[in-house]
């Protein structure tokens, strides 16, 4: 069966890797996941698995330059809601970072470095690729009708 291909939408927004912009990317966010029907709490765990992403890129891949690029394309339809977030900084190879223990994670009161963990956990597919030198992407799958359409 061949999908429909003109049902599929498509959205792009490309900004600075500053931290003010996160606003503006959770606004982008917002609007596109309610669009697709998406309960207020997918919408907020959504946004949090993006920021969480753009964090990262702001602070590992571009080590707080303020003026690398960040693009974020969203495609979606009647089943998939995908963010997929480009950067062109240093990349990574998230099978090294290890999952958290949260209870000792907690027990320490540490602070940050549960982005990966985050993504994961909020999303239902993650797929990272880095073609080092180039660039690195990112991309963020939340499935429309599973939990909390």
């Amino acid at each position: 069966m061949k999908a429909d291909k003109s049902k599929l939408k498509k959205d792009k927004l490309e900004i600075n890797s500053r931290t003010e912009n996160l606003a503006e990317i959770r606004a982008f966010i917002n609007s596109a996941a309610a669009e697709s029907g998406f309960s207020k709490e997918v919408i907020d765990n959504i946004i949090l698995a993006v920021d969480e992403a753009c964090t990262n890129i702001i602070k590992h891949a571009y080590k707080y330059f303020p003026d690398g690029k960040i693009v974020l394309s969203l495609k979606y339809d009647k089943k998939t809601f995908t963010i997929d977030i480009i950067d062109y900084g240093n990349s990574f190879e998230p099978g090294l970072v290890p999952n958290p223990d949260l209870k000792k994670y907690f027990d320490e009161k540490r602070v940050g470095g549960l982005g990966m963990y985050l993504m994961k956990t909020l999303m239902d597919e993650v797929k990272y690729v880095s073609v080092p030198g180039k660039f690195n992407q990112v991309s963020l799958t939340k499935n429309i009708n599973s939990n909390g359409r």
